[in-house]
């Protein structure tokens, strides 16, 4: 007798989440480490237990998330991605509810890149007349 697993993938940034959903008790491992251990912020692990929520299926999966690349703010947007995803493998009847409170939207917003003559992406050297 094997236990479904459910996965899901997020990005957000330059950041990749890999989610695992099975059934248990509510434990959440992010890369090994307990969740509010290795996202630090109360905003971050707040952000991160939205999808779950929203849903009221707090207790009733144990979550591992294996995560890489970029910064906490955009490991945490790819990781509550991950888990809206892997949500909607286990049971598509929770679609409506993730879909309108926005979170299957995957949030494509990038780090402008630096343009030539330029200091940065929008921001101009210094002009003078002579």
């Amino acid at each position: 007798m094997s236990k479904e697993i459910y996965q899901g993938t997020g990005r957000r940034k330059s950041s990749i989440a890999r989610v695992l959903l099975s059934p248990g008790k509510g434990s959440f491992t992010i890369n090994g480490k307990e969740y509010k251990e290795y996202l630090c912020r109360e905003s971050l692990t707040i952000l991160v237990k939205q999808p779950m929520n929203t849903v009221g299926t707090i207790n009733d999966f144990d979550i591992m998330a294996n995560v890489k690349g970029g910064g906490l703010t955009g490991q945490a947007g790819a990781i509550r991605l991950g888990i809206s995803r892997a949500l909607l493998k286990a049971d598509n009847n929770y679609r409506g509810l993730l879909k309108s409170a926005g979170f299957l939207t995957r949030d494509s917003r990038r780090v402008e890149r630096k343009k030539y003559g330029q200091p940065g992406a929008r921001k101009k050297f210094q002009f003078s007349k002579r």
